[in-house]
């Protein structure tokens, strides 16, 4: 049978269900018994009277569950506008025990002082605290809202492998892993999975799924293995169509979250869910250098001329909101010697961009460079032509103009709702020092 949940109670009013949840609180009174169940959708009330001679072995049992366990309730929904929960409570018939829960190793709903490693260590129980149990639906939301979004505009939805047989891609380390009697790789992004099925002939392309960073990088925004959106779409005229494609996505997205939790995450973190409107701000980079040396007195540090770092996106969040009233920020204008050698370049500039979104980079996109003597080229200044040879293949019999970018859904999440690290936003983090639970 299926299950009926709290959000759904006011539809049985007067009814005999069968209710089944956690236990909150058990709350033990001389004349009357109150269990608050709650599921994933809120939480009830269950009223058992101790004079009822009916109710003398629900009675004796409620005196033995533990707070967490899991309990069936057979019984009947009422009105009771004393009930501060909705109004509604359950008068049950009968009570069973499903799993009693031992004595937990901390208060989930009251995590100050709780180390994050040890939350982590038992993330099961960390994630009954309400705000994590909402991360989880703000992030299935976001995703919803944006892969509806790309449904619509006639996007097909692809499954790239995540074992590759050569470590293809710049910038990042890989992670080796035996495969029979050779070597393989996690894959750092389906990029070059979704360059080949646009060379099939699929215009629009898009995938949902795992990406891993052999980065032995211990900030709050990283992790080895995470959730990436990642998306390629081919008959582009320039970068311009890629960074307006994402505006509509990330609209779409937000807007499906504000309508879902949007109260809700006012409620427990103090956020907005803030729609933007289009176009976006666009600033070259040399222009955001000499406005953020003018405005705030920085200059960025050599080693990252042509490129940002956490520092300049912190103050291009801060600019973006005092002359745009905008949360994001498209940044163009990067060096080549900072992006991969399929970015395609123009007399030598670059045509890709980064989207910043309150103070940190949550997109690399651009036009890709479709043509196979350019990409030779290119691949031979970054001494990757052996590395790449699979990969080069895919252009020497034809490719549309075409552009993508990646989105990694866990720092989108994080940014949304406020968060200081990832290791609070993903379902289960993954980083140099963890890979349990």
């Amino acid at each position: 049978m299926n299950k009926i949940y709290v959000n759904e109670l006011k539809n049985y009013i007067d009814k005999e269900i069968i209710f089944s949840g956690f236990v909150d609180v058990v709350r033990d009174k001389k004349w009357v018994q109150f269990i608050i169940l709650r599921d994933s959708t809120g939480k009830v009330q269950a009223t058992v009277e101790k004079s009822v001679e009916e109710n003398k072995n629900m009675v004796d049992l409620i005196s033995t569950i533990t707070r967490d366990s899991v309990i069936k309730v057979i019984g009947k929904v009422v009105k009771n506008e004393a009930v501060k929960l909705g109004g509604i409570e359950i008068i049950p018939s009968n009570i069973e025990i499903l799993s009693l829960a031992e004595e937990l190793p901390f208060d989930y709903n009251n995590l100050d002082g709780v180390n994050i490693d040890t939350r982590l260590d038992y993330r099961w129980l960390d994630m009954r605290n309400e705000k994590n149990t909402l991360i989880r639906q703000v992030e299935s939301a976001l995703t919803q809202g944006m892969r509806e979004f790309l449904y619509k505009e006639n996007f097909t939805e692809i499954h790239t492998p995540k074992l590759i047989g050569t470590a293809s891609e710049s910038g990042s380390s890989v992670f080796e892993v035996k495969y029979f009697d050779r070597l393989a790789y996690l894959a750092q992004s389906p990029q070059f999975y979704k360059q080949m099925a646009l060379a099939g002939g699929l215009d629009k392309v898009f995938e949902v799924g795992p990406v891993f960073r052999a980065e032995n990088s211990n900030t709050n925004r990283h992790a080895t293995e995470f959730t990436g959106f990642d998306l390629e779409f081919a008959h582009i005229d320039s970068y311009e169509d890629v960074m307006n494609l994402e505006e509509d996505l990330l609209i779409a997205g937000l807007t499906k979250v504000k309508e879902l939790y949007g109260d809700k995450i006012k409620e427990l973190f103090d956020m907005d869910v803030v729609i933007p409107t289009k176009p976006f701000p666009r600033m070259d980079l040399q222009d955001l250098y000499k406005e953020l040396h003018d405005l705030y007195n920085y200059v960025i540090p050599e080693h990252d001329i042509g490129d940002t770092n956490a520092e300049t996106e912190k103050l291009i969040y801060k600019y973006a909101m005092e002359k745009y009233n905008s949360e994001f920020m498209f940044v163009t204008g990067y060096a080549a010697t900072k992006r991969p050698f399929y970015h395609m370049r123009k007399e030598g500039i670059l045509q890709g961009y980064d989207l910043i979104w309150r103070g940190t980079e949550i997109t690399s996109g651009a036009q890709r460079e479709h043509r196979y003597d350019e990409l030779v080229k290119n691949a031979e200044e970054k001494g990757l032509t052996n590395d790449v040879k699979f990969y080069l293949q895919f252009f020497k019999y034809g490719c549309p103009a075409h552009g993508g970018f990646g989105i990694g859904l866990d720092r989108l999440t994080m940014l949304l709702l406020g968060l200081s690290s990832l290791k609070e936003t993903q379902f289960l983090f993954r980083g140099p020092n963890r890979l349990e639970p």
